[in-house]
């Protein structure tokens, strides 16, 4: 079984930075697309970033260039620098572990809260 525990959200004023971790127990995490999703209260969840294995990374359109996802394989870890912060960017944000791409199944971690607010 896969197990993803996020950590590092709170409460940033607009404009500041946050960075997010999801430590991951378990599963075949070289080989897993990891990614951070965002659900904001009254909307459906959807997709901030990814990075596959080898590294290769995706951002939604609203990043703008101010979120970078890395990962450290090593010490089975993700991490998401969210940067120039904005109100909108309010949201519960999860971890996704993927390895359907090869047959295998999709884990979330709990979700950390990113609070937004001057």
């Amino acid at each position: 079984q896969v197990q993803l525990v996020e950590s590092g959200g709170g409460l940033v004023q607009p404009g500041g930075s946050l960075r997010l971790s999801c430590t991951v127990s378990g599963g075949l995490f070289s080989m897993a697309t990891m990614g951070w999703y965002r659900q904001a209260p009254g909307k459906e969840r959807e997709v901030v970033a990814k990075i596959i294995s080898a590294g290769h990374t995706h951002y939604a359109d609203f990043v703008e260039g101010r979120f970078t996802i890395s990962r450290d394989n090593a010490r089975k870890e993700v991490f998401l620098q969210m940067n120039s912060l904005k109100p909108e960017d309010t949201a519960i944000y999860y971890c996704n572990y993927d390895t359907s791409y090869r047959g295998g199944a999709s884990f979330w971690g709990q979700g950390t809260q990113v609070t937004v607010s001057s």
